[in-house]
């Protein structure tokens, strides 16, 4: 029975969300852009609280976590495996902004909406959520440090590419070249800064490795005195 009420209670978020998203772009993304969003899926205030008790933050993670599952999606018609990882990653950055071309106003209000000071928090962990799964997705199974420096270099190139997108003019055919090719030179960049680590990494073992030799040696030395 909880199961059946929480199936049909995220229906009604789901209902709702999509609602809400077309009155986004003439009211922002605001408690009166969630109502009428209720009122056009046929339910009233009371139930869209109910939806949604945490309000407007928590409709902007309901739609990031449905557009990275929409992604995901879309990513397994590829054939990732036959990719280079940095091909497999600019795949997994168009992708994720691609499936909400149809919705790119009501986008360009929540992206302003998660940078005020309030709501900042809230935009950077959907954001890394995101990035998150676009690993995973190209085949990462990193546990060690390489985790977080490989997420943390992908943010930035994620979300300066999402707002690259928004304020690129999409051309004739509906694509946007301009964006892709900022998008490649931004993962040529963390190609280049990713190698760094790797370098330090390597040169403290180094150093760690000379450091114990040279006490294994001292110890021998006080062993034979």
């Amino acid at each position: 029975m909880s199961d059946h009420l929480d199936q049909k209670m995220q229906t009604i978020r789901t209902e709702i969300l999509n609602a809400m998203l077309p009155n986004v772009v003439f009211d922002g993304w605001s408690r009166r852009a969630l109502d009428a969003g209720a009122k056009d899926a046929g339910y009233d205030e009371i139930r869209a609280r109910r939806a949604f008790p945490r309000g407007l933050s928590e409709v902007a993670t309901l739609w990031s976590e449905q557009s990275d599952q929409r992604m995901l999606e879309a990513l397994d018609e590829l054939d990732l495996r036959t990719m280079r990882i940095r091909d497999r990653i600019a795949a997994g950055v168009k992708t994720r902004i691609m499936v909400n071309t149809d919705q790119r106003e009501a986008l360009r209000r929540c992206v302003a909406w998660l940078a005020l000071p309030l709501n900042a928090g809230l935009g950077m962990k959907n954001a890394l959520n995101s990035v998150n799964e676009m690993w995973y997705a190209a085949g990462d199974q990193s546990t060690d440090w390489n985790y977080y420096s490989k997420r943390g270099l992908l943010l930035p190139v994620y979300t300066t590419t999402v707002l690259y997108w928004l304020a690129d003019t999409p051309d004739e055919a509906g694509d946007y070249p301009d964006t892709w090719a900022y998008l490649d030179r931004r993962i040529d960049d963390v190609l280049k800064t990713f190698g760094i680590p790797k370098r330090i990494r390597e040169s403290l073992q180094q150093g760690f490795m000379g450091a114990r030799d040279a006490r294994d040696a001292g110890d021998i030395r006080d062993a034979k005195a």
